[in-house]
């Protein structure tokens, strides 16, 4: 009688069960963790245009809150001198409007100068990539929402 080298079928299959079944379990908790992270950034993001904005403000009182994402950010790869069509207070990725799974929006209301603005991140793909979509107005606090937003109008649930 030969000795059997290897592993039989049997084992194998029972082998790539159990791999199955820790994956089943493991990639549902990667998915939570990938929304979790996105979600913080957008929040750390509208936190950043929130200061952008009372940077923007203190330094062109004239014109008052930006209306863009792109006033806000210089033009191409250099940042110099800063104006106010291009004041170098946000990074490009920032200011290209989509970030870690979100799309970002910046609107300032009042004649000249402006005297508000309102800035929003919505999930770009929902329950993917967020399932909250965050704004936040002159008053600087973050609030978010269950339904995608078109604005901000500070009505939203506040960040705790």
């Amino acid at each position: 009688m030969r000795k059997q080298k290897g592993f039989s079928l049997i084992e194998l299959l029972i082998v790539v069960a159990i791999i199955l079944i820790i994956a089943a379990i493991a990639i549902p908790n990667l998915l939570r963790a990938r929304i979790a992270a996105n979600e913080s950034s957008a929040v750390a993001s509208v936190r950043t245009l929130n200061t952008a904005e009372i940077s923007y403000n203190s330094a062109y009182p004239t014109v008052g809150f930006a209306g863009s994402l792109s006033a806000l950010t210089g033009s191409g790869s250099a940042c110099s001198p800063p104006s106010s069509t291009g004041a170098c207070l946000i990074d490009t990725q920032l200011a290209s409007g989509t970030k870690s799974g979100y799309s970002f929006s910046i609107a300032a209301s009042g004649s000249n100068p402006a005297g508000s603005y309102s800035a929003w991140a919505n999930p770009i793909t929902a329950n993917q990539t967020g399932v909250r979509s965050f704004c936040s107005v002159a008053d600087a606090v973050v609030r978010f929402s269950t339904v995608a937003l078109t604005t901000c109008a500070g009505t939203e649930q506040p960040l705790q």
